[in-house]
């Protein structure tokens, strides 16, 4: 996932400092908060300790661009830091697929950048969660390539405490249709699962209450009935399932469209170089 550069309006320069939501596809809180030095610190820390450097143009990188400038204008102070990102903390996670890591950065709770991290035959890769120190982990050396129930397994890693949504069960739907080539869905597959979850859902007013991302993606390649590997034509289609449901026409980060796109990228490139 790209990281947006900070963005001001021309005639609004130290009005407002520059907010996680200007930066990062975040909401709630945290998007309305201003970004500060120490977030960005702690950013670095988690990226050097997990990747072993800080990623360029990277959420680290663009936490601290942001911060720069809210110091520059006096509308942070150095030293500060937001209270949100302070008591949720600062995460990197690494899933583990063939050939590759999938590398997801959030704050507080929320995405703010994945992409892939090949591993090739090399050593083992960060796996797992980290916050000031790194995971260790092992890697698949194998170059076959990441299916779509993999990429959904994949999903149900990143964002597990996810409320199951509607847009999620058409993505959902959509992915198992593409990877059993059948229009039909399977009676308790993990389309069905989904289905069912999103309905349920939307009758529970507290979002603990509500069936999570992880409990139905989890063993998706053991549900689905068939499988394949993830295409760009699989991942247009699931994200192109999950945007007709959503009002603000975008997919969620680390979720099921998006973990399908790294997968048909992946799988590009393998094809590339092979």
């Amino acid at each position: 996932m790209s990281q947006q550069q900070p963005r001001r309006e021309q005639g609004d320069q130290a009005a407002d400092p520059i907010k996680y939501g200007d930066v990062f596809a975040v909401s709630g809180e945290l998007g309305g908060k201003a970004v500060k030095p120490e977030d960005a610190a702690m950013m670095q820390s988690v990226e050097t300790a997990v990747l072993g450097k800080m990623q360029k143009s990277g959420p680290a990188a663009a936490t601290q661009s942001a911060a720069n400038v809210n110091v520059s204008a006096g509308l942070v102070q150095p030293g500060d830091v937001t209270d949100v990102a302070a008591r949720e903390g600062v995460t990197v996670t690494g899933t583990v697929v063939p050939g590759a890591n999938i590398i997801t950065e959030s704050v507080a709770g929320q995405v703010v950048g994945q992409y892939i991290q090949p591993t090739g035959g090399g050593g083992g890769q960060p796996q797992g969660a980290a916050t000031t120190e790194g995971g260790g982990g092992g890697s698949r050396g194998s170059t076959r390539e990441i299916t779509i129930g993999e990429a959904l397994e994949a999903a149900g890693q990143t964002i597990p405490g996810k409320p199951v949504d509607q847009c999620d069960a058409a993505a959902i739907q959509a992915a198992e249709i593409r990877a059993t080539g059948s229009n039909v869905i399977t009676p308790g597959g993990v389309a069905a699962t989904a289905q069912s979850a999103a309905a349920y859902n939307e009758s529970m007013i507290k979002d603990e209450d509500k069936v999570k991302l992880g409990d139905v993606l989890s063993g998706a390649t053991k549900v689905l009935p068939a499988d394949k590997a993830a295409t760009r034509q699989d991942a247009e289609g699931v994200a192109g399932a999950e945007l007709r449901n959503k009002h603000d026409m975008s997919t969620t980060p680390g979720g099921v469209a998006a973990s399908v796109t790294v997968a048909a990228r992946m799988n590009e490139r393998s094809r590339q170089q092979s």
